[in-house]
């Protein structure tokens, strides 16, 4: 089956209004310009391997703004949102730095490192940094069916079970989004998320 892709709609032209769109386009271009981060610029080397990281580990806390989990996986009352990463302990040390005292949407964030086989358990989140296919087949296959937002990187064309897939475009991070997968997964994706996505898959294509 041939797979397709769509870029995101333009904004629709009549606005409500500006005490009702206000907010929203101010978070909006916040959140395009942090999707739109130059990953390389002037800098080479180890220095954009960090960037990259860095910028990396900013969207994945970003990312769960932009979902809704089903009521029986949403974190109750003083429970944290969940990031597991498995395959890159260097984006697990930057997730753990930023967002240390810090939440999202009122929780607090935890992450957790994971290795190739083990259990997963209760997640909101889980980049695999592998890049060996049989590797991110076994882990989205761990969570299959689950309401988890997987996030791969594979540098190519986004994967079938993979929510969200980093690219790295004219030396931009940029995402690609699976809304088949999504629906799989019985996550709801924020439209301000979808807008400033490279590619969305959208389900049937």
């Amino acid at each position: 089956m041939a797979i397709s892709f769509s870029r995101p709609q333009p904004f629709a032209p009549r606005w409500p209004h500006p005490r009702h769109w206000l907010p929203a386009f101010v978070a909006g271009a916040v959140l395009l310009a942090l999707f739109c981060f130059n990953a390389v610029g002037a800098q080479s080397g180890a220095d954009v391997a960090n960037l990259e990281r860095n910028v990396k580990a900013a969207f994945l806390v970003k990312f769960l703004g932009y979902v809704d989990f089903p009521e029986n996986a949403a974190p109750t009352a003083g429970e944290p949102l969940v990031i597991g990463v498995l395959g890159d302990d260097a984006v697990a040390e930057e997730l753990s730095r930023i967002t240390a005292g810090r939440g999202m949407n009122g929780r607090q964030v935890a992450v957790r490192k994971l290795r190739q086989g083990e259990a997963p358990g209760k997640l909101h989140l889980l980049f695999i940094g592998d890049d060996d296919a049989a590797g991110i087949e076994r882990a989205l296959a761990s969570v299959r069916q689950q309401p988890v937002l997987t996030v791969t990187e594979t540098g190519r064309n986004l994967r079938l079970d993979s929510v969200i897939n980093f690219r790295v475009i004219d030396e931009r991070v940029r995402f690609e989004v699976s809304l088949e997968a999504a629906e799989k997964s019985n996550l709801k994706l924020s439209s301000r998320l979808l807008a400033v996505a490279y590619k969305v898959q959208r389900a049937g294509h």
